[in-house]
């Protein structure tokens, strides 16, 4: 089978998507498959140029990636990169590309991937791609309006507000809560631009940080808790994993960096709890419309309350993310998870 993984892309989690991307064509390449990787900002060549062959070669495409920086990029540096200075979210050739493939992987993550506009994108131009729909992709991005969606399904989750950059909840009294809160971007991943503010007059600087990276921001009620995640593939549960930091909260860095965080699954809790987690995690999965597979993000508390944090389109695919090493306690090797989310995404179709 010919296939593309689209990855990269021009979002604040780029990198990782990188990383994920290179995993999933290695993993295909070792199942039999013809796999070529390309990088949604940056493309391939230039337009015009003849690709008609590129997997036959489709070492041609391949690129050195390193390792997660510890850092998010900054997208400017990024943007003058590429060659036509252009900023089309669509890099040189790729749509051809992926024209030319059985099916896309997308192996993005963050605002270029799991916002809705590159499946919309395919879907008008008849590609077969990984994962959910445009629809799903955009109601889950925003993470107000997926806590809409929670909130009627049943689905408990933080208190919280959205200030809006130059109009309301710029002023902390105004939220109703109290400190600590969190502060993060609404539509952001990878908790970049993510601070707990543990002191009201730094609540301001936080937001300020927040809107760096867009022009809404959510303000949540801080819980000291354990931090969990629920894979759900075709509407089933996985096993849940927990995720402890050794150092703060569960941040880019604590993400990215090998040895920052103990990630354990199946997660040390009572079997009634972790049911009860993954009963949210398919409520979760169903009430947002999505279709094939999504992670969702959990906390608990001390004394046994839950919530659902967000859910992600496009869990992260390095051989070590979370997904991955619930599929692993399932008997389903990182290899063969790669395969099997092409499997059930083709059956979408």
């Amino acid at each position: 089978m010919n296939i593309v993984v689209v990855a990269g892309g021009l979002s604040t989690e780029r990198d990782v998507s990188l990383v994920s991307g290179r995993g999933i064509r290695d993993a295909l390449r070792r199942k039999g498959h013809n796999v070529v990787l390309v990088d949604l900002f940056f493309g391939f060549g230039k337009e015009g140029d003849d690709i008609s062959k590129v997997f036959d070669n489709p070492e041609a495409l391949d690129q050195h990636i390193s390792a997660i920086p510890t850092d998010a990029p900054d997208l400017e540096k990024v943007k003058a990169m590429r060659e036509d200075k252009s900023d089309a979210l669509f890099g040189p050739n790729v749509i051809k590309i992926c024209q030319m493939a059985d099916i896309v992987f997308i192996g993005l993550h963050g605002a270029s991937g799991e916002d809705g506009r590159v499946q919309a994108t395919f879907d008008l131009l008849g590609i077969k791609y990984t994962g959910t729909d445009h629809l799903s992709a955009g109601i889950a991005m925003d993470k107000e309006i997926t806590k809409e969606f929670f909130t009627r399904a049943g689905i408990p989750v933080p208190k919280g507000v959205v200030a809006e950059k130059g109009k309301k909840y710029l002023n902390f009294k105004e939220t109703g809560l109290t400190i600590p809160v969190i502060v993060k971007p609404c539509c952001g991943g990878s908790s970049v631009g993510t601070n707990i503010v543990k002191d009201e007059k730094d609540y301001e600087a936080a937001l300020n940080e927040a809107f760096k990276y867009e022009d809404r921001a959510m303000v949540e009620e801080f819980i000291k808790s354990r931090e969990f995640s629920v894979g759900v593939i075709e509407g089933k549960a996985y096993p849940v994993i927990e995720i402890a930091p050794k150092e703060g909260f569960y941040d880019y860095k604590n993400k990215y960096k090998a040895g920052s965080a103990v990630e354990t699954c199946p997660a040390d809790i009572p079997d009634d709890i972790a049911k009860k987690m993954q009963e949210y995690a398919e409520k979760a999965f169903e009430c947002l419309r999505y279709k094939t597979y999504a992670r969702m993000d959990f906390l608990l508390s001390e004394d046994g309350r839950m919530v659902c944090l967000e859910a992600n389109t496009l869990p992260g695919m390095t051989p070590t993310s979370l997904l991955p090493q619930e599929a692993a306690v399932l008997g389903m090797g990182y290899d063969e998870l790669c395969e099997y989310i092409i499997k059930i995404s083709l059956a979408k179709y």
